[in-house]
C-alpha cells in the first residue's frame, strides 16, 4: 500500500466519522443516521480486496470503539469480519457497476445491525427482534443505502485516481 493511498484512506475515515457524528446527526430520520464508516469500509473492501478491506474495517470499527463503544475491539472485530467477507467478492464482481456495490453495502449494514442485536441484546434475553428490526436495522439500512448511492462513486473515483497515479509512476521505472 502506497503512502498516497494510506493518506487518502485515513482522510476518508476521518471525514466519514466526522460527517456521521456531526452533520448526519442533524438529518437523522427517527433517530437513525447512516453508517458512513460501513459505507467506506465495505467500499474499500469491494474495490481493493480482502486485505485492504480488513484493515479499513478494523480501523473504522476501532474509531467507533474509541468514541462510542463499551468494550475496545467489539465494533472493530465486527467491521473487520464483515469487510473481509466483502473483500472476497472483489474478484467475483465488477466494481464499476453501481448496483452490485450498493446492494453489498446494504447487506453489510444489515449484517452489522443483526450481529449487534445478537451480541448486545439477544444474549441479555431481550427477544424483541421485531421492534429492533423496525426501529433500528431497517431504517438504518435504507438510509445507509440511499447515502451510499452518492458516496460510493466518490470513493471509487478517488481509488481509480490513485491507481492511475501508481501505474504512471510504475511506468516511469520500467
Amino acid at each position: 500500500m502506497s503512502f498516497r493511498r494510506l493518506f487518502f484512506n485515513l482522510i476518508f475515515v476521518l471525514v466519514s466519522f466526522i460527517l456521521q457524528t456531526t452533520v448526519f446527526r442533524t438529518f437523522d430520520l427517527g433517530g437513525v443516521t447512516p453508517n458512513l464508516l460501513m459505507i467506506f469500509a465495505a467500499s474499500t473492501a469491494f474495490i481493493k480486496g480482502d486485505k485492504q478491506g480488513l484493515l479499513a474495517g478494523f480501523f473504522c470499527g476501532l474509531l467507533v470503539d474509541i468514541f462510542f463503544g463499551s468494550y475496545l475491539g467489539f465494533f472493530a472485530l465486527i467491521y473487520m469480519y464483515i469487510c473481509f467477507v466483502v473483500g472476497k467478492l472483489h474478484d467475483i464482481f465488477y466494481t464499476q457497476n453501481l448496483a452490485v456495490p450498493i446492494f453489498i453495502i446494504g447487506l453489510s449494514d444489515f449484517v452489522f445491525g443483526f450481529i449487534c442485536y445478537i451480541l448486545m441484546f439477544l444474549f441479555r434475553t431481550k427477544f424483541n427482534i421485531g421492534y429492533y428490526m423496525n426501529t433500528v436495522i431497517i431504517p438504518e439500512l435504507v438510509y445507509t443505502t440511499l447515502v451510499a448511492i452518492f458516496y460510493y462513486p466518490i470513493i471509487l473515483a478517488f481509488n481509480n485516481s490513485i491507481d492511475e497515479r501508481e501505474l504512471r509512476s510504475e511506468k516511469k521505472f520500467v
